[in-house]
């Protein structure tokens, strides 16, 4: 890669994880299309490339949230329980079954777009009803072991799925964001692992390394400021944040599923 794409790539890393890393999500979604279609990733490469990107950006968010005492508890274990095995079947259908990624994006779409106004609506307009409980600790490992198969073929992470979904049963921003963010570096670390792996078969899925790793230092940044904002913002500015960018992620792989 050329130095001017690999600036473009950190610019691009930072930005996206300072706007994402707040609600737990890492940013590797967002990235996904970027790579796509900017950078002109690949594809099945596109998916080690961007679980290398979060590799290196994780530690930055998650080094903050250390520092502020919230990494750590119950479902943190759950979800890294549940999406480290997903990860690692999810390479392996990525490779040897699912080289394509229309009816994926299409699929995304159409999860986070209605999820993401429905948590808008809810936000602005709260329910007079009692709220829902909050899921059982089997129903959410069951549910980070859905999303990792997905972050495994497609090498998104999982939190911009697990976020609206916990938070949408009402759970705390503030509780689910580093929960979140800890299992997509978790899963990361393996996936990355398992596309190594099966390189040795001869499958063509070597990472972007130049571009991956400009993107992950420029995410590294912007994760550790998101992070450290986030204790300053309030828990409905979060929701709203969390269900704009659903509905955004869903937009972007309309237009991708459709070109």
């Amino acid at each position: 890669m050329t130095a001017p794409t690999e600036l473009y790539g950190l610019a691009a890393g930072l930005v996206i994880a300072l706007v994402t890393a707040p609600v737990g999500v890492s940013g590797a979604v967002f990235l996904l299309p970027v790579q796509l279609s900017v950078f002109g990733v690949p594809s099945p490469a596109v998916t080690p490339t961007n679980l290398l990107y979060n590799v290196v950006a994780g530690p930055g968010a998650l080094l903050r949230h250390r520092r502020e005492g919230t990494l750590g508890g119950p479902l943190v274990r759950l979800l890294v329980l549940g999406t480290l095995p997903g990860v690692v079947i999810g390479a392996a259908v990525r490779v040897f079954a699912v080289p394509g990624a229309t009816v994926f994006r299409l699929l995304v779409a159409g999860l986070l777009t209605p999820l993401g106004l429905w948590l808008v609506a809810r936000t602005l307009r709260p329910a007079r009803t009692p709220p829902r409980p909050e899921p059982s600790p089997r129903a959410v490992t069951a549910l980070a072991l859905v999303v990792g198969i997905v972050g495994g073929i497609y090498g998104i992470g999982g939190g911009s799925l697990l976020g609206p979904v916990l938070v949408g049963r009402g759970m705390p921003v503030a509780v689910v964001a580093p929960a979140a963010l800890a299992s997509t570096f978790a899963t990361s670390v393996v996936g990355a692992g398992a596309f190594a792996l099966l390189s040795l078969t001869g499958s063509d899925v070597a990472p972007d390394w130049s571009l991956g790793l400009a993107c992950g230092i420029g995410g590294l940044i912007g994760g550790y400021l998101g992070a450290r904002l986030q204790p300053r913002l309030p828990d409905r500015a979060l929701r709203l944040l969390l269900g704009t960018l659903a509905m955004a992620v869903g937009g972007l792989y309309v237009l991708r599923g459709l070109v």
